[in-house]
């Protein structure tokens, strides 16, 4: 999620772990190609900081990976798209199969792929 501009970056895969992350990185890679630097906050989970993720981080430099404090969710400004989405698409709702979960999600968020205020506005962290 770019804080500045409220644009996202998705991918979807069925658990996360380092291949899926780095799926992930190499499409924030391909949707900033043009910029100099990318620095990208993240939580602690175990597999962004496996192996294979350090060592894709050495041949991309420009994609600069930081930490964010363990169990401290109030950091991380995507939690707020998160907690939007959940809201909007489950809360209250009930959805029969994982597909239209993703149906509902698609419509809901297409229009972050590109700058976005809504999502600014929900992901500001005073």
């Amino acid at each position: 999620m770019n804080i500045l501009t409220g644009q996202l970056v998705i991918n979807f895969a069925p658990r996360g772990n380092a291949k899926t992350f780095k799926t992930h990185l190499k499409s924030v890679l391909r949707a900033y190609r043009k910029k100099e630097k990318i620095i990208l906050y993240t939580d602690n989970v175990s597999f962004h900081h496996s192996k294979k993720i350090n060592n894709f981080l050495r041949f991309h430099p420009k994609l600069v990976v930081r930490y964010l404090p363990a169990y401290s969710p109030y950091m991380n400004s995507v939690e707020r798209v998160w907690w939007y989405m959940r809201k909007k698409i489950t809360h209250n709702r009930y959805l029969e199969t994982i597909k239209e979960r993703m149906g509902k999600f698609w419509k809901l968020f297409s229009q972050t792929l590109k700058p976005n205020e809504l999502i600014k506005k929900i992901c500001v962290i005073l």
